[in-house]
């Protein structure tokens, strides 16, 4: 395979890497390229793209909390500037992030819009304490838009990485809060991945749109109501996704499977949720397996 293809390959793995597990996708792509200089330059832009389509979260230098990094966050390039810039709103600082090892450096002062300031505060205040309550752990941001002082954009990232278990997940969410158009628009994204003797991915992308009432405007006592908001279409969203595991459950995975296993014994699907999945499986010796 020539090197261009085997760099090619490396950037598909990386893009489509699980939450949580891109050094173990880096490590194998690198035994694929077998050429660390060639695979720190081809496979560099991939890595920027995936880190920044899936929020990656930092640790700012100097503070106690992380910080996203996304389009959301990412500062217009000035005339004289070698590398970009990403802002951590709630410091007030902007910094450089090495998309290989996940660091920021390089801090600098950055002065907010003193028009959208306030509210803008506001509403991350809102998020991380919307965070504490609905979350395991996460981090949120709220950014004022460059395009309009009525626009403010809140994302919320969150990571369950589970190794022992052999399964990670991660959620995206991202909200377009607009006072001019009165609506918020938004979109929550659910990545999962289980791989006990196998392997399971779960992508799936929910787009949502909410009218603002009249009474909503830019002030901190909105901040609140916007989230009660959000958090009903994202209470809305996992009860849908619960809905669909069940119906997967009762339905799709029965469509998967054999009438009657290889041990011709019949698989009682009621308590299908119940069974663990690498060693009751292993010890059934294929009991589930369908043909290949």
């Amino acid at each position: 395979m020539e090197s261009t293809d085997r760099i090619q390959a490396a950037c598909n793995f990386i893009l489509q890497s699980p939450p949580g597990e891109i050094n173990d996708v880096l490590n194998d792509v690198r035994n694929i390229i077998s050429d660390d200089e060639l695979l720190h330059e081809g496979v560099l832009p991939a890595l920027r793209e995936y880190n920044i389509a899936q929020f990656m979260t930092v640790d700012v230098p100097g503070t106690e909390h992380q910080s996203i990094v996304s389009e959301a966050s990412r500062l217009p390039a000035a005339e004289d500037q070698e590398e970009e810039r990403f802002l951590d709103p709630r410091s007030k600082k902007s910094f450089k992030f090495d998309h290989l090892t996940l660091e920021a450096s390089d801090l600098q002062d950055f002065e907010p819009e003193a028009q959208t300031e306030e509210f803008r505060a506001a509403l991350e205040t809102a998020a991380v304490a919307y965070l504490k309550s609905h979350y395991h752990d996460g981090v949120a941001s709220a950014f004022s838009s460059s395009r309009s002082t009525s626009r403010f954009v809140l994302q919320v990232v969150a990571n369950k990485y589970n190794p022992s278990n052999f399964w990670s997940g991660r959620w995206r969410s991202e909200y377009v809060v607009d006072f001019e158009e009165k609506t918020i628009v938004g979109k929550m994204l659910v990545h999962v991945h289980y791989y006990e003797q196998g392997n399971v991915q779960l992508s799936t992308t929910h787009d949502v749109s909410v009218a603002l009432p009249p009474a909503i405007t830019p002030s901190q006592t909105s901040a609140a109501k916007l989230l009660a908001l959000i958090g009903e279409e994202e209470s809305k969203y996992q009860n849908s996704l619960n809905d669909s595991y069940h119906e997967m459950r009762e339905k799709t995975f029965k469509g998967l499977r054999r009438a009657l296993p290889m041990t011709r014994s019949k698989v009682d699907w009621e308590k299908v949720t119940a069974y663990q999945i690498g060693a009751e499986l292993a010890a059934s010796k294929g009991g589930f397996g369908g043909s290949s």
